[in-house]
């Protein structure tokens, strides 16, 4: 399925015109600026999946970023954005070929790092309201108490349970219980797979992070299925050999100095796996 056809950056003239118009201003970066229009980068041309693929500074983030403020996409963190983005995304077009789904979203690895987070500070929380209920129960349940008005009505229930009730049953009473943890590559796949609906636009932003070469696996199969059967578009930036050798990938390659498209095969990294494993065949 294809929302978005294609996605126009300003060209170096036009990004040209404004920075010099900025000249006298306190500002020693224009960023967004100046980042894509190094490799020439104009307009991207999009697949049912689409793959950036670069190394640190290539401006995979930037382009993610720069589409997911231009088409309002949702998105769950907040990212580096300067006093310029608003102009920026000003100076970009895109173009539909079907109108892009609400609930489309972009995902990137500080969404999925957070996610584990969070569920580590709610456990952390419960935990240590368990440790105070513990230490209530022992106070509650020996304490000399004797109700003097409707104002200890509330005590007197805390009381009364306490005294009524071992001290674990008095502690699972008054506290919920923990969320079920897991490893950061089950927890991250989890948030993949909770986020990613049928029938929408997805930016990835490096989603293999966290995730171990079977997992990446377990994501490359997930992502193919969803933009095959389930009416997904995705347009995912990513190092990960697993998921460059996703079927039907278009694969911009923004290391070059003019970006091209190229089959994952022939990308750096993945010729970098490839001689490795192949200088060691005899070991396996």
């Amino acid at each position: 399925m294809v929302y978005l056809s294609s996605f126009k950056f300003p060209c170096a003239e036009a990004e040209y015109d404004f920075t010099f118009a900025q000249k006298r201003t306190c500002y020693d970066t224009y960023y967004p600026f100046q980042i894509l229009s190094k490799h020439h980068l104009e307009r991207l041309d999009f697949e049912p999946v689409t793959i950036l693929y670069g190394g640190n500074g290539s401006g995979k983030t930037t382009a993610l970023n720069v589409i997911a403020e231009k088409l309002g996409l949702e998105r769950d963190t907040l990212y580096n954005r300067s006093n310029f983005f608003e102009d920026y995304t000003k100076l970009c077009q895109f173009e539909e070929e079907q109108k892009i789904p609400k609930g489309s979203r972009i995902i990137t690895s500080d969404d999925v790092f957070d996610f584990m987070l969070n569920i580590r500070s709610v456990n952390d929380g419960i935990n240590l309201k368990r440790d105070e209920l513990l230490l209530d129960y022992l106070d509650v349940k020996y304490s000399h108490f004797q109700m003097k008005s409707l104002d200890d009505y509330e005590h007197l229930k805390k009381v009364t349970t306490a005294r009524s009730n071992t001290q674990s049953k008095y502690v699972r009473k008054n506290v919920k219980n923990n969320v079920r943890e897991h490893s950061n590559g089950e927890s991250a796949f989890l948030y993949f797979a909770d986020k990613i609906r049928d029938d929408g636009l997805y930016l990835l932003d490096e989603p293999e992070n966290s995730l171990s070469p079977e997992k990446q696996q377990e994501l490359l199969k997930f992502l193919e299925d969803s933009a095959r059967f389930f009416g997904c578009q995705f347009i995912m930036a990513t190092h990960s050999p697993f998921l460059l050798s996703m079927k039907g990938a278009k694969i911009y390659d923004m290391d070059e100095e003019i970006v091209d498209v190229k089959p994952w095969s022939r990308l750096t990294n993945v010729r970098a796996y490839y001689d490795f494993f192949k200088k060691h065949e005899k070991e396996f």
